[in-house]
């Protein structure tokens, strides 16, 4: 069912919520019009490939029937790994069409600029097709218009949402069903960059002026704090610094504001898109001289050059070496941003949350007590 990775020959990929949604709905609507309990079934994905899904269970009940699809997201870290997804199908009157409903921990969109409608279930638009084309391939199969009601289920679902972006992008009683291409590439983070770029249209939607993105839960706790932002105002960008400008150049904020650690915001001062360890280094000869025009100081810019750790070059260039950062951080981002009217701001905090420096051509809206 899962193939390797051909990016990473020792990881599996997997299938998306969407996918498996509806392999679950055509299982349903299959088991439904023939009277009997499929084990497996096939579906065609965006792309053209037509995986094979284990039906974990079929049910029958008051003229419907439920069929469950166990996810398997193969070995991407991902929160709905070995989640139950479950899909009832009800016959509808004619000319009813397919309507699709949220069940036990499938969440609900209440706020603006997410791709589903305000009211509706959290049911992206690919995923929505594809359970539509599986619904109505199983009825034309049998001769049948494509009336259905169609409820999606996560048990336990309402939980999980807590550690997705979920409560944060409006969409309220837990999971979304999400996926563009069906398939899950193991460490793709595409996942990751599809979350801020929502992340995004959630806090253009709600006329949010000021953004503030941050490279972890410690600095994004500090600078929200800090701002007494809303919830939607925040980005968690992570490592991911180039994923979230290159959107930014085409959907724009007035103010956007990037917090982070030292050793992070160093690699973005150094022209990093990435920050992540595995792709991006601190460079101790550039925060050396950095710290030299900060200080004057020649030989406390030697130094900073042979620390061995960021904290340690921190320690030793102090304040001066910190703005220098947070100026040169600026400057990265506003090359990221050419021609588009952003002011930016770095605001750069330490390991226990205080903030060491802050920098900003532009004057920044005044936190609020």
């Amino acid at each position: 069912m899962f193939e390797r990775n051909p990016d990473k020959s020792d990881l599996r990929t997997g299938y998306t919520t969407g996918s498996c949604a509806a392999a679950a709905a055509a299982a349903a609507c299959q088991s439904l019009l023939s009277r009997r309990k499929l084990k497996n079934v096939t579906i065609r994905l965006p792309g053209g490939q037509t995986p094979q899904f284990e039906v974990e269970d079929v049910m029958f009940f008051d003229g419907g029937a439920q069929a469950s699809v166990r996810k398997d997201a193969g070995d991407d870290p991902d929160v709905t790994h070995q989640s139950l997804i479950v899909v009832t199908v009800k016959p509808l009157p004619a000319g009813a069409g397919i309507v699709i409903k949220a069940g036990a921990g499938v969440g609900t969109v209440s706020r603006l600029g997410l791709p589903v409608a305000v009211g509706e279930p959290a049911v992206n638009p690919v995923p929505r097709r594809m359970i539509c084309e599986s619904i109505s391939a199983a009825s034309s199969a049998y001769g049948r218009a494509a009336d259905f009601e169609v409820e999606i289920a996560i048990p336990g679902g309402e939980e999980l949402a807590k550690r997705t972006w979920n409560p944060r992008l409006g969409i309220v009683g837990g999971l979304s069903i999400l996926g563009t291409t069906g398939i899950v590439k193991p460490y793709s983070c595409a996942a990751w960059i599809a979350s801020i770029h929502r992340g995004i249209d959630v806090a253009r939607a709600a006329g949010a002026q000021h953004v503030a993105a941050s490279t972890g839960s410690q600095s994004e706790a500090a600078i929200q704090k800090f701002y007494h932002l809303p919830d939607y105002a925040m980005l968690e960008m992570g490592d991911f610094a180039g994923g979230m400008l290159k959107y930014l150049r085409r959907h724009p904020l007035p103010y956007l504001t990037i917090a982070g650690g030292f050793g992070k915001l160093s690699k973005l001062a150094q022209g990093a898109m990435d920050l992540h360890s595995a792709r991006s280094q601190v460079d101790f000869n550039f925060l050396g001289q950095l710290t030299e025009r900060a200080t004057g100081s020649a030989e406390k810019g030697r130094s900073v050059a042979r620390a061995n750790t960021a904290m340690q070059a921190l320690e030793t260039g102090g304040a001066e070496l910190a703005r220098s950062v947070a100026a040169k951080a600026v400057t990265t981002v506003e090359e990221a941003l050419p021609g588009v009217s952003i002011s930016v701001e770095i605001v750069i905090f330490d390991r226990g949350g205080q903030m060491i420096a802050r920098f900003s051509r532009n004057p920044f809206p005044i936190p609020v007590d």
